[in-house]
């Protein structure tokens, strides 16, 4: 679980057809790991007797650098003591931006530092992920980040609570809900940086969601790109959450790991805004990577009773121009030419097929054999 888990998520309420703004490199910031690690020092350093104003601290990284961060506020309670520092994600449009994350510490028995979850951080529920069930959802990079900070003031053994006020209300715009965990955010971050617009924080939590439903005995899941896929599918099919993952724009890196999971079938459910791009050889489905979904139209060669896919500007408005008939046809052999390109993407490892939907979630054509999913209503 990367820092996808609330970036990407965030992400998640992009324009799913394919119409997004393009995104640009900026500021890199700072991972919530990073800011509970500091916040964790700052409290421990007053818990310790130090009773000096605390305008920043300076922790270690992972690699071997050393970051400040300004503290935004310290208090003592009547078992410990409690800081906090304001999260700066930089040019990310990362969720936690600007918030609040706390960490109060206080001194225990027994061995090592022990995490809890506080408000607005969230539990674990699921097997899967890098921390199991039960445990308070800090990744194990930020937990040793919060390690490293406290020992280099102490060997005494403490206990960390974080808390990131809110955090239970965002963390229903983010992956957590569909990865089983519940009640708040996660503590996330591998380097302690978050990077503007990281398509390695999509990856991460993709790979998440796969490690979710492999140990949730998932064997043919559903590819979405968005929620019109996601809503749509779960409208027509009954599905686990586990079985159903959404992909963005990152499907040439999802398909290239499906066989590494043992997946054998799988579903591609979406609008053709995204999954016609497939077609065309485009694997990042990112309007500001890619072309217009057209372009896996044009492919077809077809004639579409003499209406040129080129004179429209979206593939919503192309199928809307065609008859029924002609809709559904079109609609199946773009599916079909989804399917081989995806098939392919896999090096033929897994059996792919492939509804397409519209804005509205409903059916324009599908390929392939869906009796693995079972359906609410007929498809075709």
């Amino acid at each position: 679980m990367e820092q996808k888990t609330h970036q990407a998520t965030n992400n998640k309420e992009q324009h799913e057809t394919g119409e997004a703004t393009a995104m640009n490199k900026g500021r890199l910031g700072y991972t919530t790991g990073a800011c509970a690690a500091a916040a964790a020092h700052a409290a421990l350093r007053r818990l310790m007797g130090n009773e000096e104003p605390l305008k920043s601290v300076e922790i270690p990284f992972p690699n071997g650098e050393r970051h400040s961060f300004p503290v935004a506020f310290v208090g003592t309670g009547d078992n410990g003591v409690e800081a906090a520092v304001r999260k700066d994600a930089g040019d990310d449009p990362d969720i936690t931006n600007g918030s609040l994350v706390s960490a109060l510490v206080e001194w225990r028995e027994g061995n090592d530092v022990v995490f809890a979850a506080g408000d607005g951080v969230g539990t674990v529920t699921r097997k899967g992920l890098s921390v199991p069930p039960g445990e308070p959802a800090i990744n194990p990079v930020p937990r040793k980040m919060i390690r490293d900070a406290l020992r280099e003031l102490t060997a005494r053994n403490v206990r960390v609570t974080l808390s990131i006020p809110g955090g239970r209300e965002m963390a229903r715009k983010t992956y957590n809900p569909r990865l089983g965990i519940v009640n708040g955010l996660s503590i996330l971050g591998t380097t302690g940086r978050v990077r503007p617009f990281s398509c390695q924080a999509m990856r991460c939590a993709l790979v998440c969601e796969l490690d979710v439903a492999r140990a949730a005995g998932v064997t043919a899941p559903v590819l979405v790109p968005g929620h019109i896929g996601e809503r749509s599918a779960q409208t027509h099919l009954i599905l686990t959450a586990e079985q159903l993952i959404e992909v963005g724009n990152e499907w040439g890196f999802l398909l290239e790991l499906l066989p590494r999971y043992s997946f054998r079938q799988s579903l591609l459910w979406g609008h053709p805004g995204k999954l016609a791009k497939l077609a065309a050889g485009q694997w990042d489905t990112h309007s500001s990577r890619s072309s217009s979904a057209i372009e896996g139209l044009r492919r077809l060669n077809g004639t579409f009773h003499g209406i040129d896919p080129c004179e429209y500007s979206t593939t919503e408005g192309f199928f809307a121009a065609l008859d029924q008939t002609e809709r559904t046809r079109t609609a199946e052999e773009l599916s079909a030419s989804i399917a081989r390109a995806a098939e392919e993407k896999t090096g033929g490892e897994v059996k792919i097929s492939v509804v397409l939907v519209n804005m509205e979630g409903n059916v324009l054509g599908a390929h392939g054999d869906l009796s693995r999913w079972q359906k609410r209503s007929p498809i075709r």
